[in-house]
Order: structure tokens, then C-alpha cells, then sequence
């Protein structure tokens, strides 16, 4: 299992970042501190580190810059308020393997996760993390389609996350405001109706029967 430092000071995105990496099957631990993101990301101990830049005790510009200079070969994505060209700019130059602004879809730092740890996987470990397996239902995540039933079949990349999040939670009930957070993100209105949405169009694809609707809770693969 892969292990992710989140260097975030704002408690409630990363809350939000660490449990949605946790579903995800990645193991993560949250520091608010730039000065003890330092020092843990030089330990060897993590495969990937998300970092803010705005960070108490020590920016985290230079938590980059020094873990470079330490030729520290840790794969990091900043992920920042700061939307400015120079500090981009001063982020990639100072060896950041990614940079997103905020707000953020947490699909999409979800992807560039996987990216960055593919990159430095074995071929092997490569492939078998991006295909979910469960009974007769396999989920490519790369190529978005399914197998079910010997059957291949074509889904969109929101239906991706919402099968990902129901396979990686087997017969666990997921409520909608669970699978807004996961799949859509913290920036989507919770009163949307979208998940509901979804769910009938990927009934349709996967067969009605395997997703259960619990009356007042939410849903669940069966």
C-alpha cells in the first residue's frame, strides 16, 4: 500500500483530501506544520507528498526547494491558493511534479496521484492498480470500461468514480453526501440531485440488481 504525506494547514481540506485518498486504498498521514513536512518527506517513509504552499513554521516553496537541494526524489504535487505565474513558475523550477490551484475536483488530484505513483511503479503493480476487481465486475480505470458478465461495456468519467467508489466500499451504504464528497468534490452543491442521476444511468450499464438503494441512507453495492 502506497503512503501519502498531506501537508495541508487548513483542517477541513485535509480532512477532505486524506479520507478521500484513504478510499482510494492509499495509506496517509496529515501534518499542518511546514518544518514537520520537512523532515517527514526526507524519512523514506512516503511514496508521494501533496503540498500546500501556504504552510506555518516554513513555506512550503521552500519545504520544495530544500527536499530538492537534499536530492530528496519524493514525487510531489503542490496544491495551493496561490494562482500567481511566478509562483507556478517558481514551483515546477524548484521541482514540484505537479501543480494544481484551488478550489480543486478531487478526481482530478485523485488521477494525478495515480500518475505520479505509476510512474515509479513496477509493471506489474502498475497494472494491478488500475484495475478493480469485484466478483464478476471489473473496472479499468484507464481505458473507463467495464466488464460485466463477459460483457464490455463504455462508461463516462464521473460513472468511473462513482463505480470505483461503490467497488473499493463492497456492500458498505453509502450515503450521497459521501459520494458527492468522493466523487464530485467539496466545491459541488450538496442539494444536487445528481447522484441519483447517476446512479440510474449506471444501473443501466451494470445491471439494476447490484446496486441497492437504502431507503433514508443511500446506496450500496450488493
Amino acid at each position: 500500500m502506497s503512503r501519502i504525506l498531506i501537508a495541508e494547514d487548513d483542517r477541513g481540506i485535509a480532512d477532505f483530501i486524506d479520507r478521500g485518498l484513504r478510499a482510494a486504498g492509499y495509506a496517509c498521514d496529515v501534518v499542518d506544520s511546514g518544518a514537520i513536512a520537512f523532515e517527514m518527506a526526507r524519512s523514506g517513509d512516503y511514496d508521494l507528498m501533496v503540498l500546500d504552499l501556504g504552510l506555518p513554521h516554513m513555506d512550503g516553496a521552500d519545504v520544495l526547494e530544500q527536499l530538492r537541494a537534499l536530492r530528496v526524489t519524493l514525487p510531489i504535487i503542490v496544491l495551493t491558493a496561490r494562482t500567481k505565474l511566478a509562483d507556478r513558475i517558481r514551483s515546477l523550477e524548484g521541482g514540484a511534479d505537479d501543480y494544481m490551484p484551488k478550489p480543486f475536483q478531487f478526481a482530478e488530484l485523485l488521477a494525478r496521484v495515480r500518475l505520479r505513483l505509476v510512474d515509479r511503479a513496477p509493471t506489474d503493480s502498475a497494472e494491478a492498480s488500475f484495475r478493480l476487481v469485484r466478483d464478476d465486475l471489473v473496472l479499468d480505470l484507464r481505458t473507463q470500461r467495464v466488464e460485466v458478465d463477459g460483457h464490455t461495456r463504455d462508461l463516462s468519467r464521473r460513472e468511473v468514480g462513482l463505480l470505483e467508489t461503490f467497488m473499493r466500499h463492497p456492500a458498505q451504504i453509502l450515503s450521497r453526501a459521501q459520494l458527492l464528497s468522493q466523487v464530485w468534490g467539496m466545491d459541488f452543491d450538496p442539494g444536487s440531485n445528481v447522484v441519483d442521476v447517476y446512479v440510474r444511468t449506471l444501473r443501466k450499464k451494470i445491471g439494476a440488481e447490484r446496486i441497492e438503494t437504502v431507503r433514508g441512507s443511500g446506496y450500496r453495492l450488493v
